[in-house]
Order: structure tokens, then C-alpha cells, then sequence
């Protein structure tokens, strides 16, 4: 539970440090767009009073004209509590020739180096900040003094201060609760992925066949789950092959231990002729024999799958095939045909090691099953846009119900066994586990007095 709270946490920081970037970029946002509307509003309004006082105000010969004095008086040049406008000319030195009665004591800011500029700033008279513009007066074209002209942007930074406390109050508040929702609505989430841990932590050899509950919804968890089982599955059928496995292995050694234990007690018993003595010598040796070649079948089983990348290469599959059954047809003495209706090469990438074991494992079968001087052939060609080889023998078959476990180590058929067909039942095992390693496909067809085909299809598609 630790681990999984751990995890909870740890997903929550994390969508709440992205939230928060979101957040603070979306409340940074708000912001400057509220400050930006402020001042605009506001300099707007201070454009509009100048362009009013540019027709009543005008600088003749450094004298000041007023086309209507009464404008002076109005409120907003008198007051300072009810939306002030400060108004000041100056000469072109910056020295005070009228300003507004409600500056009082105080004075507008002129700032030579912007006397070319008329956007507005922001400054403080006393101890109040305004937004004030400085407007350049002319008279036939000739700049007579400037007239500068600021209203109070005290409301303005009030608004936007609050704004601003808001902000800051309303983000940790904000952050804080998206964290605990985040962190429950994690934990209710990984809420199965809890049940299927606690499952899996229970499951061992002995109860392998128990499964991790699925849940409704086709979603992650739930491929998880069955992706779970899935492995649940394939372990418990490994385990029970192995079971089986060292069962029927131990089995098999075991009945020729016993005939060379009692071939040699025989001999101790009582004085012999040399033919007993031989006679029983042999039956021996063709206990160790079998037990030899069980145990390089069963070395060979457990050596499949560790070929080196090397051992893979481009070969013509129509040369290999006919390589391998004129090989093979001199090694045992037998006529082993090759044939296809093939007339240019068929290349496939394959490893050689695995395919000439597979071979080799299928032809021992066919001569064993089959009469000496029944036909046996190798076949190489292409179906399906695939290519293949096949193995092809008139022997004894194979029963129907048979051909799904033939490739199970030690099984044979049991009216085989009754017959002294000399084999470990290990060969079509490696067979299927080399195929598997190799990407072959393998297909058997098979009726009983008539005989098998075993056909090997390489999935590269050419």
C-alpha cells in the first residue's frame, strides 16, 4: 500500500506542477490583458480631454490665449477627489506659464528628451500617481511651449492591485485543491491496478492456475490484466510441459537402468558359457546405447534456441534441399529423391544449423516408419507466396488423434510401441522448438498405412 500511495503522490505532484504552470501563465495572462485595458481606457480618455483643450488653449508669441476661461473653473480642474484632470502649459524651457487650479502646490513633470513624444507615461505629483501626455503647442508651425496634461491613475492601480492580491490568494488555494483532487481521483484510478498486485502476490507454483480478476472497460488496466493472465497461462502450461517432461524423461531412463541392472544381476548369479556371457553383454550395450542417445536428444532439446546470429544466412533453398537429400541418401544407403518445379533460385535468410537439425530429425522419422525400399523425397517450392520444403515419406502414418501431440516430448503412438522401432519419441520435440526459434511454420498431413508429409513454410514472404 505504501508503495502504491508513494505512486499516487508522486502522479499527483505531477499534474499539479503542470496545472500550476497553466494556471500561473493563465492568471499572468489575465492580468497584463487587464492592466493593458486600464491604461488604454485611461489614455484614452486623456486623449480625448487633450484634443478638448487644444481648441480653448493656444500659445501666440509666448502669450497664453484662452478661448474660454471658464474652463478652468469646471471640477475636474478644481478638484482632486472626483476624476481629476491636471492640466500645465509651459514654455520651452519647462518653466510654468498656467496650469489647472487643482494642482495646487504642485507641478507636472516636462521631460525635454520626449518633447518629440506625445504618448503618455506614467509619474507622481506628491505622493499620487497619474498618467500624463505631453503635447507640443504650435503656432504657424513653430512648437511655442508644451501643455502637459495628466489624469489620476490612483483607481486605476487600485483596481489593478486588487486584482493582483486576488490572483495571488485565489493561486495556492487553487493549487492546493487541485492537488487533493488529483491525488484521490490517481488513487481511485490506480485502484485495480492495487487488486491486480495484491492478486499476483498470492499467485505461486502451487496455485498458478488462478487469474487476475478482469475489469469491465477494454482500457489500459484491462489489457494489463489480460496481458497478466496471458503470461499466468502460458507459465502454468510451461510448468506442467516441464512436469511432464522430466516425469517422462526419468521414466525412460529408467526402464533401460533396469534392464542393464538386471542383464548384469543375471550374470552374477551363476557361471556362464561365453555365448550367455555375450548374448548378455549386448543386451547391455543396447541399454547404454539408448540411454546415449536419449541423453544427446535431450542435451540437443536444451541447446535449441542458443545458435549465434552468424549461423543465419541467404541460401538458395533449392541447392540446400538438394544437397541434403543427396547427403543423406549416401549416408543411409537409402534413394531419397529431391524435387520442384522450380527453375531459379529460391533465396530465403534461415539458420542453417537449426534447418539441417530439423531435416535431418524429419528424415530419421521417415526412414524408420517406412519400409527399406519404399520412396522418400525432399520437396522445395513456393505456395502462397511463401516459400517450403517438405519431407515426404510412404511409412506406416500417423493416427489422427495423434497429430496434435506428436511433437510432445516422448510421446509415441502405442501400437509403436509394441513394434522394436528404435527412438527416444525426442525427435519431432526439437523439431517444433528449432522451427519456433527459427520463424518456420510447420504442417503435417498424415493417414494411417499410407503415409506423412511434413512441411516446413518460412514465413518471409519473397
Amino acid at each position: 500500500m505504501k508503495k502504491s500511495n508513494s505512486y499516487r503522490e508522486r502522479i499527483a505532484r505531477r499534474l499539479t506542477m503542470m496545472t500550476a504552470l497553466i494556471i500561473l501563465v493563465v492568471f499572468t495572462i489575465i492580468y497584463v490583458v487587464v492592466n493593458y485595458s486600464v491604461i488604454e481606457n485611461s489614455d484614452k480618455a486623456l486623449l480625448a480631454e487633450v484634443q478638448d483643450h487644444l481648441r480653448e488653449i493656444s500659445l501666440v508669441n509666448g502669450e497664453l490665449i484662452f478661448l474660454n476661461k471658464n474652463e478652468w473653473e469646471e471640477a475636474e480642474h478644481s478638484q482632486i477627489q472626483l476624476n481629476p484632470i491636471f492640466i500645465e502649459i509651459v514654455d520651452l524651457e519647462g518653466n510654468t506659464m498656467d496650469r489647472s487650479p487643482n494642482l495646487r502646490g504642485n507641478h507636472l513633470t516636462f521631460l525635454p528628451d520626449r518633447a518629440s513624444r506625445d504618448d503618455a507615461l506614467t509619474l507622481e505629483i506628491g505622493d499620487e500617481e497619474v498618467r500624463q501626455i505631453q503635447i507640443p503647442l504650435r503656432h504657424e508651425g513653430k512648437i511655442e511651449g508644451y501643455m502637459l496634461v495628466a489624469t489620476s491613475f490612483e483607481d486605476s492601480r487600485h483596481l489593478l492591485y486588487n486584482l493582483l492580491k486576488i490572483l495571488v490568494v485565489l493561486y495556492p488555494v487553487i493549487l492546493i485543491s487541485l492537488f487533493l483532487m488529483m491525488r484521490f481521483m490517481v488513487g481511485k484510478s490506480i485502484a485495480p491496478i492495487q487488486i491486480i498486485t495484491d492478486t499476483t502476490n498470492q499467485i505461486n507454483q502451487k496455485n498458478l492456475n488462478e487469474r487476475v480478476p478482469l475489469t469491465e472497460q477494454n482500457d489500459e488496466i484491462g489489457q494489463l490484466a489480460r496481458s497478466i493472465n496471458s503470461l499466468l497461462s502460458r507459465l502454468e502450461q510451461s510448468l506442467n510441459r516441464e512436469k511432464q517432461f522430466t516425469s517422462d524423461a526419468s521414466h525412460e531412463l529408467r526402464t533401460p537402468l533396469a534392464v542393464l541392472r538386471g542383464t548384469l544381476e543375471v550374470l552374477i548369479r551363476k557361471p556362464r558359457t561365453t555365448e550367455e556371457y555375450e548374448s548378455k553383454i549386448q543386451t547391455a550395450l543396447q541399454s547404454i546405447d539408448r540411454m546415449s542417445e536419449m541423453i544427446e536428444q535431450l542435451l540437443a532439446l536444451a541447446r535449441v534456441g542458443k545458435f549465434s546470429n552468424s549461423d543465419y544466412l541467404s541460401i538458395d533453398l533449392l541447392e540446400f534441399g538438394r544437397n541434403f537429400a543427396q547427403k543423406m541418401s549416401h549416408d543411409y544407403a537409402r534413394q531419397i529423391d529431391f524435387e520442384t518445379n522450380l527453375t531459379l533460385p529460391l533465396e530465403i535468410e534461415v539458420n542453417t544449423k537449426s534447418l539441417h537439425m530439423i531435416l535431418n530429425n524429419l528424415l530419421q522419422n521417415s526412414l524408420k516408419y517406412s519400409d527399406h525400399d519404399s520412396s522418400i523425397s525432399i520437396r522445395a517450392g513456393i505456395h502462397q507466396g511463401a516459400p517450403f520444403i517438405t519431407v515426404e515419406d510412404q511409412g506406416v502414418g500417423i493416427e489422427e488423434d495423434s497429430l496434435d501431440r506428436i511433437f510432445d516430448p516422448f510421446f509415441r503412438e502405442t501400437q509403436l510401441l509394441e513394434k522394436p522401432v528404435p527412438g527416444t519419441g525426442l525427435g519431432l520435440a526439437i523439431v517444433k522448438k528449432l522451427a519456433l526459434e527459427s520463424g518456420i511454420l510447420i504442417e503435417v498431413q498424415s493417414k494411417k498405412g499410407v503415409g506423412s508429409i511434413f512441411r516446413l513454410i518460412f514465413q518471409e514472404k519473397i
